[in-house]
């Protein structure tokens, strides 16, 4: 008997769409992560995010969206940052039903990439040459 990927043991695209929809609600109402989103449309990122965690979870369909590191390149991601967000993931997906065991599975995927988004130190993030594009860093309001 095929074991089920985890794609279909969350409940596939209409489960990723509600937990997607849930948080960004939560990170575009953020006054620190919020601040990244400004300008974009939270549908359109809602939807790559729905993309991208589907292909990674074992959806056939492939995710047509940038490469991670291409995507991020020019925000400053500290692992507080990182961390703030997956809190938030990790409330949408208690408030979506999602059991324990597959949330656990859920951030682990999650966390898989901070590596490919998230900047070690500022003094690493200024060594990047920005020759196109404005770097974003922002300050967390709170301190």
């Amino acid at each position: 008997m095929k074991r089920k990927t985890m794609f279909e043991a969350v409940g596939g695209l209409p489960v990723l769409e509600r937990v997607h929809k849930r948080f960004y609600d939560k990170v575009y109402a953020h006054p620190w992560l919020g601040q990244f989103f400004e300008g974009h449309s939270q549908a359109a990122i809602e939807l790559r995010q729905t993309q991208f965690m589907a292909e990674k979870m074992g959806s056939k369909h492939p995710y047509p969206g940038r490469d991670l590191p291409l995507a991020h390149r020019r925000m400053y991601i500290s692992e507080e940052l990182l961390k703030l967000r997956q809190a938030l993931l990790r409330e949408a997906l208690e408030e979506e039903g999602v059991c324990e065991e597959l949330i656990t599975r859920w951030l682990r995927i999650d966390h898989a990439f901070w590596g490919k988004v998230g900047n070690a130190s500022l003094e690493e993030f200024h060594r990047v040459d920005f020759k196109y594009e404005t770097p974003l860093i922002v300050e967390n309001p709170h301190g």
